[in-house]
Order: structure tokens, then C-alpha cells, then sequence
């Protein structure tokens, strides 16, 4: 018995005819419409009556959103590979990662050559195929230092770029039937894809038996290779193979799976009533049986690392331990997507696994299964993460980027569920349409989870508040992997800890937030020379104060080109333009204007995503202060940062008005009276002369999302006294264990303090 274990999956094999062209395209819109996974298409360039397979393959994406695409199997001879795998990439991107190659060596040869390709002999034509694997594996390799060299006897590339990388790792599949092209198939493939009708001398069970053996020798589980078949046949009432009813077709492919590891069919049919019977009778059915055997056989199912990955898995985490509805999304290192998991966009990170949860419940069994581990574990949203908290080395991620959605749960109260996952520009872009907006920071690449717990000062701070304001309920899961919901009616003091400490008290899976009716913004943009920067930062400061809360201006200071340069970043909240103009006018005196310019333009604009990488890029350590005015004390303090080359930037963002509107014991964020969030980076050598700069400061709190520094004041400073004893009494509550720590760690009040 050769079960290998895979997931099953179900496909159709497609003629591309161009007699009809819309006949193959309907056929393949209809395989995804019926459940299948996978629909193939013949790939012969020399035939006249056929449609190119790329051509079709990529019209039939635009028509698609979820079925995955192959050739069966693609013409290699005529197919350059180098150029091949940049066909295979960009698809891949352009479609969401849903694109398969199925290679051939070659067939037809008379046609082959009739179109300008070279004549192989069978066994030249499996070492250009081996020696084409690599050349396409090499272009995928874009993470790769250096230029891609392959000196093979039928390929040469000399220095050819690498990249693009697809947007999945592509499987490589190969039509096989002799043993060296099987051998082959064990060395280096990703799948056997042969058909069964032609499956003669070797055996199946044979050719699986080279496979394997061929596996083995190269230091690869045979699991690695996944079985696919192509079958035909009818539906009716014969006892021969594939041509009776659908619960036959079940009885005759079970054993293909259990005794002989095919675990992937993929039917070759043009007739769309087959293809419905065989997706929505055959394929369920057999997925049902297989389950069964399996279970009752203890067959392990699942996907199978390769070596090399196997070998960089990192100590104290139970790999194999990893809930099966989560197995298939985590990443380890060594993975394909590991490089863009690891790291946030400002810090570097080397976790040992990353788990994707796609719901709330797989939220709760990655909780379960990582407080098991004896690592650190970090909880991710969508993006960002400049306090350095939502990665680590070693550990486990919990990454809520999948969970993105943004749903209008009822316009008239203009109630919206966001998932913590989303990027603040996704939330914006997906609001506009409905003239509503949510006020978050002041860039689209932000994950809505991190900052919809801890605040939110934002460009609409003056006059929407903080996003944490605005917060109606959120379901979260708790330390001990239970979902609940959390309002004003439902565990409040919860709900209370979750708005401003929420990275302490659980795993929010998504949130209530009441938007605000918001079309057209007014977005302006000033430089000054800030030569005489006490000066410029007190008229600033009070220009700030004296505005109206429409305007919530932001501001950075740095060091260019032998100036100091101040760039006011500010929107006004609404379209009248006369107002917002004359408003914007009282920042011009305040310094040498340099350059200005307003506009008047979407507020999901102006926080449009950028997506930049999150490849850590641009680690810095950062201070965060709030105070009530830009006195001549505090601009004193901020301009000897910047003399002293200790600060590579500042940061101040205006955070009165409608923030100060909430009382203070509303929120875990208390902070209701200062008018500016100071924030500063550091450069590199200069801590720890920055931090007794910093401490001259007349502050009477910190935004923890921008504070990289884990001293014990910084709770303190970020919560007060009374609101950090009812945040332990909270903790205690919720999270006894203190499973949430990495994130400035809030102790759980003793018995004696509750």
C-alpha cells in the first residue's frame, strides 16, 4: 500500500480548439464554477487548430479567481526556459498565485523541428529538461545573491537577473513514463503527471518504485512528489473502467490513491455535463472515502518539507505538532515564502515558524499550539509593527494577515467590520465608495490590528479622534483560546483594556468601528527652512493650537543637505476649500517657506498603501513623549537632538481637539489633555545620550507604538497610575499567565491588589 498522504485534488484536461474559442474558456470559467481545483490545457505551438496554451491560460485568469492553471504538460523544445519561467511568474503575480507548470520533454519531434526546434534524442531530450529545471528554478530564485550561471550541454545562461519570483512556490510537474525520465521526476520534481491510459511498462507501481528510489538518493522524501493522473472516460452504465455511474468512478479511484499515491485526477473531458459530474459527484464522494481509510489506516496526511528545510528548523517548537488546519499555510525557514514573513518593515526577524490563521477558530488553535512551545511567541497584524514587538528570533508568529476583510455592517450608523489584518489605505480604498472614512495614522501600510489597540493618532486626529474612540466591540480571542465578544455590554472591562492596551489582553480577530461621513479632504504640504528651530517649533506649535479642529497638521524635522528641513503634512477634514486655505495660511509665517502646495483630493488618497517590502530595511530605535504645548523648554530640547546629531528625525503629531473630547478614564489610553505626540528617532550609538535628552522633556505620558525602548518606566509613563492598576486587575482576568507579554508586558494584579 503507497498512500503518500496528500490532500486530494481534482481537475480537468482541456482541447484547446480555436474552431470555437469561447468554447474552451466557458469550459474552463464552468471547472471553477463546479468546485475543481486545477484546469489543464493540451500544449502543442506546431498545431493550427489548437489556440496557444500561454495566450489562453492567461485570458482564462482574467475570467477566473480561484482555479489554478497548468499546461498538460507545456512543449518545452519551443519554450525557452529562462523565458518560460518569466511567463510562468508573471502570471502567477498577475493571478494571485494560481498558476502550475507541467513540463514534457518533448514529443512530435517532426512538428517540433518544423517550428524552428532543435531534434533530441530521448535521453538528450531528459537531460535539457533536467538542465531546464534549473534554469527556471534559478530565474524564480529572485531572494538569491548573484546573477544566474548555468552551463548545461542543451541551456547556458550567462548572468541572466533573477526573479521575478512567483507569487506561490510553483510545482513543478513532469509527464513521465520511462524510468530515466521517472528517475528525473524523483531528483527534482515537484509531481509525476503521466496519463493513465499510457502508464504500460513500467507499472505504476514500478514507476512509483524509481520515483521513490530516485527520491531517496538525492536526500528528498518520496512524499515530496506528489501524484497526479490524468484520466478519461464517460458517465453511463458499462462495468468497464471510468465509463459507468459516478459512485463507480469512486470505487475505481480509491485504489489509485491508497495503493498506488495518486492524489490529484485531473479529467480530460470537453463535454461540461462530465465535468459537473465528475466535480460535484465523483470528487466529494472520493474525498469522503479517502478520509475515512485514512483515519481508520492512521495514515499521516499533509505536505512534506524538503531536507534542506527540515534541516533550519529552529529548537523548542514541535514542527510535526502543528494543527492540520493550519499546516498547509505555516511557513518555516527554508520555505519559499519565508523571506516575507520574517520581518516587519522596520526590524529584522529569524522566527522559527509562522503561522497564517484564516479564521477566528484557526486564530485560537495557533494560540493553543504556540503557548505550547518553548519559544517566544509575537502576534502580527497587517503591517509595520515600529515598536519591534510582532516578530522575534526563534519563536513563533501568530500573522493575522489574513484575516483583511472590510464589511459595512449597517450604513445608516455607519458601522463597519474591519479585520485585523487589513492595511489602514485597504480600509480607506474599500470605505470611499460609501463616503465614509475612519481615522487611522498617517500611512496606508499600517496594520489596522496594532493600532486599532493601542490608539491611533492619525490625520484626522483633530476632528474624528482616535480610531480606539470610535471602536463599538471586537471579537477576540482570550489566553486560553476562547472567542468571545467584547462591547459595552459584553465584558466590559475587557472591551475598556482592549482600547489602548489591547496587545496585552488577547488576539482581536476583528473590529466594530463607527466611520465617520468623509468625501474629499483638503491635503496640504509645506516646507520651511527651520534654520532657527526653537523659534520655528514654538510659532508652529501654536499655529497648531490656534486652528480650528477641521486641521490636523503633522510635522518632521531632519537634517538636509546642510539645513533643517520641517515638512508640514496636513489634512483638513472636508471640501471647503476657502476655509481650509485660510486656516493652512497662519503656518506660512512661521519660518522661510521653501515649498507648498494643497489639494484637493479622496482622504483614501492621501493614505493610499504603498505596499513596500517588510524586510526589516530600516531598524531604528525611537522615543515617544506626549505634551501639552511646544513650549520654548520642549523645542530647546527637540532642536539639541537634531544639533547633536543624536535624532536622524522628529516627528510631531497634533492629537488635541476631538482626542481630548473622551474622558479619561474611558479608554486604557488616558491621555486627554496634551495637543502633540513627540516622536524621535535614534541614531545608531546615540541611545544612551538621546535618553537623558529626552527625559528633560515636560511629558506626562508616551504613544507605546513609536517607544522601542522596554524600560520599566515605560508602562508608567504610558498608562497612569490608576489606570494601570485596573489594567492588572484586568490581566489578571483575562490573562493570568501572562501570555500576552512580548509587547510591553503588563503584570496581572495579585490577589492582594484585586
Amino acid at each position: 500500500m503507497t498512500d503518500y498522504g496528500h490532500d486530494l485534488r481534482f481537475g480537468s484536461f482541456l482541447s484547446p480548439q480555436n474552431k470555437d474559442p469561447q468554447a474552451v474558456v466557458d469550459l474552463a470559467v464552468l471547472s471553477e464554477q463546479a468546485g475543481l481545483d486545477l484546469v489543464t490545457f493540451q500544449d502543442h505551438p506546431y498545431q493550427p487548430a489548437f489556440l496557444d496554451a500561454w495566450t489562453l491560460m492567461s485570458w482564462i485568469a482574467a475570467r477566473t479567481s480561484r482555479i489554478h492553471l497548468s499546461g498538460n504538460v507545456t512543449n518545452l523544445p519551443l519554450r525557452p526556459p529562462s523565458v518560460l519561467a518569466r511567463s510562468v511568474a508573471s502570471l502567477d503575480l498577475l493571478s494571485g498565485g494560481r498558476v502550475d507548470l507541467g513540463l514534457g520533454a518533448g514529443a512530435f519531434w517532426d512538428a517540433i523541428e518544423a517550428m524552428g526546434g532543435r531534434r533530441l534524442s530521448p535521453g538528450e531530450s531528459v537531460q535539457a529538461l533536467s538542465e531546464a529545471i534549473d534554469v527556471i528554478r534559478g530565474i524564480w530564485a529572485a531572494d538569491e545573491r548573484g546573477t544566474l550561471r548555468v552551463d548545461g550541454t542543451y541551456y547556458q545562461v550567462k548572468g541572466a537577473k533573477r526573479g521575478p519570483a512567483p507569487a506561490h512556490d510553483v510545482p513543478i510537474w513532469l509527464g513521465a513514463y520511462k524510468p530515466r525520465m521517472l528517475r528525473l521526476v524523483g531528483e527534482k520534481a515537484d509531481g509525476w503527471l503521466p496519463s493513465l491510459g499510457y502508464v504500460t511498462s513500467p507499472t505504476v507501481r514500478e514507476a512509483n518504485r524509481i520515483i521513490d528510489e530516485a527520491a531517496e538518493q538525492h536526500g528528498r522524501d518520496p512524499r515530496e512528489v506528489r501524484r497526479l493522473l490524468n484520466v478519461s472516460g464517460t458517465f453511463g452504465t458499462s462495468v468497464q473502467q471510468f465509463q459507468g455511474r459516478p459512485e463507480q468512478w469512486v470505487e475505481q479511484l480509491l485504489p489509485l490513491v491508497l495503493e498506488d499515491g495518486f492524489s490529484t485526477f485531473v479529467f480530460g473531458s470537453d463535454d461540461p455535463v462530465s465535468l459537473q459530474t465528475f466535480a460535484q459527484e465523483v470528487a466529494p464522494a472520493l474525498r469522503e472515502q479517502v478520509a475515512a481509510e485514512r483515519k481508520s489506516a492512521g495514515t499521516r496526511s499533509g505536505g512534506v518539507r524538503p531536507a534542506s528545510v527540515l534541516a533550519r528548523r529552529r529548537e523548542g517548537i514541535d514542527y510535526d505538532g502543528v494543527p492540520a488546519s493550519l499546516a498547509e499555510r505555516a511557513v518555516e525557514p527554508g520555505d519559499r515564502d519565508y523571506p516575507k514573513v520574517r520581518s516587519t518593515y522596520l526590524w529584522h526577524g529569524s522566527p522559527g515558524l509562522v503561522l497564517r490563521p484564516t479564521t477566528p477558530q484557526e486564530v485560537s488553535e495557533a494560540l493553543r499550539y504556540a503557548r505550547a512551545q518553548d519559544v517566544p511567541m509575537a502576534i502580527r497584524s497587517g503591517g509595520h509593527g515600529i515598536s519591534s514587538r510582532s516578530t522575534n528570533d526563534g519563536g513563533t508568529v501568530i500573522d493575522l494577515g489574513a484575516l483583511n476583510s472590510v464589511e459595512i455592517l449597517d450604513r445608516e450608523q455607519r458601522l463597519v467590520r474591519v479585520g485585523p489584518g487589513a492595511r489602514w489605505g485597504e480600509v480607506a480604498a474599500g470605505l470611499a465608495p460609501h463616503g465614509l472614512a475612519i481615522g487611522s495614522g498617517d500611512s496606508g501600510d499600517v496594520g489596522v490590528g496594532g493600532l486599532a489597540t493601542t490608539g491611533g493618532q492619525g490625520l484626522l486626529g483633530r476632528s474624528y479622534g482616535l480610531t480606539i474612540d470610535h471602536v463599538r466591540g471586537a471579537e477576540v480571542v482570550l489566553a486560553d483560546g476562547s472567542v468571545v465578544r467584547a462591547d459595552a455590554e459584553h465584558h466590559p472591562d475587557l472591551f475598556w483594556a482592549l482600547r489602548g492596551a489591547g496587545a496585552n489582553m488577547g488576539i482581536v480577530t476583528s473590529f466594530d468601528i463607527e466611520a465617520t461621513e468623509l468625501g474629499d479632504v483638503v491635503f496640504a504640504q509645506i516646507l520651511h527652512n527651520a534654520t532657527d528651530t526653537v523659534g520655528f517649533l514654538r510659532m508652529w506649535g501654536e499655529a497648531v493650537e490656534a486652528s480650528p479642529r477641521e486641521l490636523t497638521p503633522f510635522l518632521q524635522l531632519v537634517q538636509q543637505g546642510g539645513r533643517r528641513i520641517a515638512q508640514t503634512y496636513a489634512v483638513w477634514a472636508g471640501d471647503d476649500t476657502e476655509r481650509a486655505a485660510r486656516d493652512l495660511e497662519r503656518f506660512l509665517p512661521v519660518a522661510p517657506v521653501l515649498q507648498q502646495n494643497a489639494q484637493l483630493a479622496p482622504y483614501a488618497a492621501v493614505v493610499a498603501p504603498t505596499n513596500a517590502p517588510h524586510d526589516g530595511h530600516a531598524v531604528f530605535r525611537s522615543h515617544s513623549a506626549l505634551v501639552d504645548h511646544i513650549d520654548a523648554g520642549t523645542a530647546a530640547v527637540l532642536a539639541e537632538l537634531l544639533d547633536r546629531g543624536d535624532a536622524g528625525y522628529l516627528q510631531i503629531r497634533s492629537v488635541g481637539g476631538a482626542v481630548n473630547d473622551v474622558p479619561a478614564d474611558a479608554t486604557a489610553y488616558a491621555h486627554r489633555t496634551q495637543n502633540f505626540s513627540l516622536a524621535a528617532s535614534i541614531r545608531s550609538g546615540h541611545e544612551e545620550q538621546a535618553g537623558r535628552q529626552w527625559q528633560k522633556l515636560p511629558s506626562s505620558g508616551l504613544y507605546l507604538s513609536f517607544e522601542t525602548h522596554d524600560h520599566a518606566t515605560a508602562l508608567t509613563k504610558a498608562f497612569p497610575p490608576a489606570t494601570l492598576a485596573r489594567l492588572r486587575r484586568t490581566k489578571a482576568a483575562y490573562d493570568p499567565e501572562s501570555v500576552f507579554r512580548s509587547n510591553f508586558a503588563i503584570a496581572p494584579a495579585v490577589p492582594a491588589d484585586i
